[in-house]
């Protein structure tokens, strides 16, 4: 006689669940194993693969759970040892083959179908090892869509394990590859005829295993070893960021102590210009005290213009320290045009070494901008340069620079750098804030993509685009204070 289950819909729900929880996980752990190499690498792939043959194997028995039959069912302890370890190889043989440098599709569909192969082949070993006063067989038709099923979900499942990021995207793989699992397990149920034969009794003598307790067994184990996988990678991938973001904060460094060492010789002029003061100051006071009756007006005057010079030159010396300075990020409210005004003396001398004319165009009485007073210097300061740069080629036509700041729509401010230089190819202006972008010959292509990253952690945006006339502008424009604190 034929036997006919039920399905407890809550339980149905609950084995989803935890297929999507497996994957979502695996998923997780899937993009630490194509970041790392050597140990680490095999070590996050026994990991994502545990995970997900355990998750799948999981997801199994708790569906086998929510099947009711009118008499009582177990399990064999071997078998179902066997079909777990299955999984765990299977799913961890696709994982290395896929997660390997230079993955084909070809290899993408060969380690698909065989993962597939190998999560029916432990549904099946699964079913085996059910105990119970009935005789198991299978309808081939269910059983030819059940494989086909597998097989895609699982190359679906190689497929998106390597290639999402974004935590919105794993959440949307992980909903598809749980209800495509969930979808094999269950064409799998489908397939299954229980014939009734034996006793109640005689079945449940021969029980290794209680489905009860398996069952909880199963769930507990699972979201614990899911849980802990989970937290393991949130920990790892915080320590990459923290990584990741010391490592650019160091390229920052690196990169403005390089351009202030290209900027030497003006630096070097803007000292010399007060220190040159004090010294023909201190000569000329040294001449009026020396006078029989000595002019101690004149030697006030002279002392006062020594005393500004120094105080002067004392402030290039302090803003070069803190340019030079490898600090922490500080973001403060700051007005934009004074920290304009305070890098022009750094780049005067080079704008006059190239015969340029520089030009500020500061609208007054704007919104301060919450940054790092430092980094959005480097940026000005490297944008400055760039412009000298593309007009030191340019002789038929007067080598201009303009400096503008102005309000930039609802609460937001504008710094544009225009200059008469070459210009830009506009099939070239969204790659030349990549990096190792450079059109100069001995350029290493970083100073825009810094200027790109240090803008944008500033909640800001940068552009470039070629003039109407000769030349180029660069643009960034900031949230101001408020904005930012809204």
């Amino acid at each position: 006689m034929i036997v006919t289950g039920t399905h407890n819909p809550y339980l149905v729900a609950f084995s989803i669940l935890v297929a999507v929880f497996a994957s979502y996980t695996a998923l997780d752990l899937g993009g630490h194993v194509v970041a790392t190499r050597g140990l680490a690498r095999h070590l996050w792939l026994v990991a994502a693969a545990i995970t997900m043959g355990g998750g799948i194997w999981s997801m199994h028995f708790v569906a086998m759970l929510a099947f009711i039959m009118p008499s009582p069912m177990s399990y064999d302890i071997g078998l179902t040892t066997l079909s777990l370890a299955v999984a765990i190889c299977v799913t961890g043989g696709g994982f290395y083959v896929i997660s390997r440098r230079r993955a084909s599709p070809f290899r993408l569909m060969l380690s698909g179908i065989c993962m597939g192969l190998g999560i029916a082949a432990m549904h099946y070993v699964g079913m085996a090892a059910m105990r119970g006063p009935a005789q198991l067989s299978y309808d081939r038709l269910f059983v030819a869509l059940s494989l086909a099923i597998a097989i895609g979900a699982a190359t679906v499942s190689l497929w998106l394990a390597f290639r999402t990021t974004a935590p919105e995207q794993k959440l949307v793989a992980a909903i598809v590859m749980g209800l495509a699992i969930s979808g094999m397990h269950y064409t799998a149920m489908e397939a299954a005829i229980f014939t009734a034969h034996g006793s109640v009794h005689d079945a449940q003598g021969n029980a290794n295993l209680d489905q009860t307790n398996l069952a909880l067994a199963v769930a507990s184990v699972t979201f614990v070893v899911l849980a802990c996988a989970l937290i393991a990678s949130l920990s790892e991938q915080k320590r990459a960021e923290e990584a990741l973001r010391q490592t650019q904060a160091n390229l920052v460094h690196v990169a403005r102590v390089t351009t202030l060492g290209e900027l030497t010789a003006s630096i070097a002029h803007e000292v010399n210009q007060p220190l040159a003061a004090i010294v023909t100051n201190g000569e000329v006071c040294l001449q009026w005290l020396d006078r029989e009756v000595p002019d101690l007006t004149e030697v006030r005057e002279a002392l006062d213009a020594m005393i500004n010079n120094g105080r002067r030159a004392s402030e290039i010396i302090q803003r070069l320290r803190a340019l030079s300075r490898k600090t922490e990020t500080q973001k403060a409210a700051l007005n934009i045009n004074d920290a304009i005004s305070e890098v022009i003396p750094l780049v005067q001398h080079e704008v006059l070494k190239h015969q340029v004319s520089l030009r500020l165009e500061l609208a007054p009485t704007l919104p301060a901008v919450l940054g790092d007073r430092v980094q959005l210097q480097q940026v000005i300061i490297n944008l400055l340069v760039n412009g000298v740069d593309a007009m030191a080629s340019v002789d038929s036509r007067p080598r201009e620079l303009a400096i503008r700041s102005q309000r930039h729509g609802p609460g937001q401010v504008l710094i544009a750098i225009r200059d008469t230089g070459v210009g830009i190819d506009p099939q070239s202006v969204r790659g030349i804030f990549e990096a190792f972008y450079s059109t100069k010959p001995s350029g290493m292509g970083m100073g825009l993509s810094i200027c790109r990253s240090i803008v944008e952690s500033h909640g800001g945006t940068i552009w470039a685009s070629p003039n109407e006339g000769p030349g180029a502008t660069f643009q960034f424009a900031l949230p101001s204070r408020l904005e930012q604190a809204a």
